[in-house]
């Protein structure tokens, strides 16, 4: 009869601290993929409508096994999300997300007078 023990490192548990200036994060709309045999470059950039160049805000590199296990948790990060609120695809990126715009302001204040 075997007996089975424990690890000390199956119960240790890992504490993931975050300063303030990151935990405010760093918007980016477009990101870059770049790959060699040892690891995964993500480039997140920033490119505003009217300007002719974006800018890389930040660069995350992985190793291979860390991007697979990052692509599963987007993955079903993703999925969560789409139950909650519905499929996204490129026309829900156009729907009011719940912000008022200034020109909503301006037909409520025509109704009201």
């Amino acid at each position: 009869m075997s007996q089975q023990t424990e690890s000390p490192q199956q119960n240790r548990q890992v504490r993931i601290e975050i300063t303030d200036d990151v935990a405010d994060g760093i918007y980016a709309n477009i990101a870059f993929i770049a790959t060699n045999n040892s690891e995964f470059v993500l480039d997140f950039g920033r490119f505003l409508p009217g300007n002719s160049r974006g800018k890389v805000v930040t660069r995350v590199v992985m190793n291979p096994m860390n991007a697979k296990g990052f692509l599963k948790s987007l993955s079903d990060s993703v999925e969560r999300f789409e139950k909650q609120f519905g499929t996204i695809s490129p026309e829900s990126t156009t729907k009011n997300i719940g912000f008022t715009i200034d020109s909503d302001k301006e037909e409520k204040k025509k109704k009201s007078e």
